[in-house]
């Protein structure tokens, strides 16, 4: 019996195929959502891998962005937002869940922006077998930065609608 092997079309990581559950909305494959849902159950079945929780949906969510309609594109530019406040302007990964909710206000504004060919070396891959709380945040913050830079083509534009939220803030 030969095992067939799937390639994610979010992050592109090869894994054996899986007949699981994807998201609804966000592209993986089941074998990369089972992956990220490994992580998930980390985070929340020991409070010491708490911490970056935030930073880790949003970092999953902008590396699978899935494809161009309504509820995508605000998605994809509300994790972006928090990637950005979080990676490149220092503030806890905590306000990027302000982010988002305070991104509501100009969801009008935002469109879609044209997900990169490379979505970062990174991935949950890197993440799952953190052997440590200390390792988990590590890798997680590095897989951020990696996803975020990945974006770099939009960078200007998510910035835009980061100081539009933020502006009297």
């Amino acid at each position: 019996m030969i095992d067939t092997v799937t390639s994610c079309p979010g992050c592109g990581i090869r894994l054996p195929a899986s007949r699981g559950p994807v998201h609804r909305y966000l592209e993986s494959s089941a074998a990369c959502w089972e992956v990220f849902g490994r992580i998930l159950a980390k985070e929340f079945g020991d409070p010491t891998y708490w911490p970056p929780h935030t930073l880790t949906v949003e970092t999953y969510a902008a590396q699978h962005p899935g494809t161009e309609g309504p509820q995508t594109t605000h998605s994809a530019a509300f994790h972006l937002m928090g990637l950005c406040v979080v990676v490149e302007r220092g503030m806890d990964a905590s306000r990027a869940a302000w982010m988002r909710q305070r991104a509501t206000a100009i969801h009008k504004e935002l469109f879609w922006l044209e997900p990169p060919a490379s979505m970062g070396a990174v991935t949950v891959l890197n993440v799952v077998e953190a052997a440590t709380p200390e390792d988990h945040a590590r890798l997680v913050r590095a897989w951020a930065v990696s996803v975020w830079n990945a974006w770099s083509e939009h960078h200007q534009v998510v910035r835009g609608w980061v100081d539009r939220v933020t502006s009297g803030a």
